[in-house]
């Protein structure tokens, strides 16, 4: 019986027909948790938010004060209110489907698809990730495939929050500092040009805007680097846990899985507060 969530060879999730309908199982992952998440934060704050807060509406408001703490001070009062609940569902979504990979119940949901190939057919089963089984005369190739894979050991789906991160820091950067913020940060001349020489003004001027599409190189690989570095934390994870021959000895690995669902859910949302408020802080300090 093959392990539930087990780290799959490919960067994709694999499709699987439900009900007609052909979904990748990271897909059917990212929907069953969404729909968790919402349930259980409509069970943490029943009634609402009280003046006599409840212990549920407790664990909300330490989880949301304590990102506050941090995230504000980055990016500045303004941008912050228009991006943390943004920033909110980074964390609490990632966490989750971070964690989703520790649990069990998973062995019960899978498929086997069989097939009875000929000699010259071994070869072309094996790159598609069919395992091949000799019996006899008869060669067979069988692939397992899980009706649920954690979403964030799928590129796709880390690369779609890497996008969504992207867009959304453009969005709130033009929403609350401009495009001129945005220029002068990247193209900008940062020397005062009372205090130098025209002609070393102007030469800064033109180094200034050289290193502006350095900036903006840089600007666009953060879709890379966001996704890459998740997806590689989480399928790291999960090959290691794979591979673990007794349960005993993985019991340590769970409990640090656990550690780097958080910390990784923290980083991806830090690092977008800060890409916005590299900006957003900057120009509200200046108008300050």
């Amino acid at each position: 019986m093959p392990n539930f969530l087990c780290a799959s060879e490919s960067l994709k999730g694999e499709i699987i027909n439900l009900f007609g309908v052909q979904i990748t199982n990271s897909m059917l992952t990212t929907i069953f948790f969404a729909v968790v998440i919402v349930v259980l934060f409509r069970f943490l704050i029943k009634g609402g938010a009280k003046v006599v807060p409840s212990k549920g509406q407790l664990v909300v408001e330490s989880i949301i004060d304590s990102l506050k703490g941090i995230l504000e001070p980055i990016m500045g009062k303004n941008a912050f209110k228009g991006a943390f609940p943004l920033l909110l569902s980074f964390f609490v979504y990632i966490l989750v489907n971070n964690w989703s990979g520790l649990l069990t119940f998973g062995n019960a949901f899978y498929n086997v698809e069989t097939l009875a190939i000929a000699t010259d057919q071994v070869d072309q089963y094996k790159s598609l990730g069919y395992h091949i089984v000799e019996t006899g005369e008869t060669i067979k190739a069988q692939k397992f495939t899980h009706f649920f894979r954690p979403a964030n050991s799928d590129l796709n789906s880390t690369l779609a929050l890497a996008l969504i991160s992207f867009i959304s820091w453009f969005y709130f950067v033009m929403k609350y500092a401009g495009p001129r913020a945005l220029y002068h940060d990247w193209f900008g001349n940062k020397a005062d040009k009372k205090e130098l020489a025209f002609p070393i003004y102007l030469f800064l001027f033109f180094i200034f805007f050289m290193v502006g599409f350095i900036e903006l190189i840089s600007a666009l690989m953060r879709v890379v680097s966001l996704s890459f570095r998740l997806y590689g934390n989480n399928f790291g994870g999960e090959v290691l846990l794979a591979n673990m021959s007794f349960p005993v000895i993985s019991v340590p690995f769970y409990f640090l899985e656990l550690l780097i669902g958080i910390v990784q859910a923290f980083v991806f949302t830090l690092l977008s507060a800060i890409y916005i408020g590299l900006i957003t802080n900057h120009e509200e300090s200046s108008s300050h």
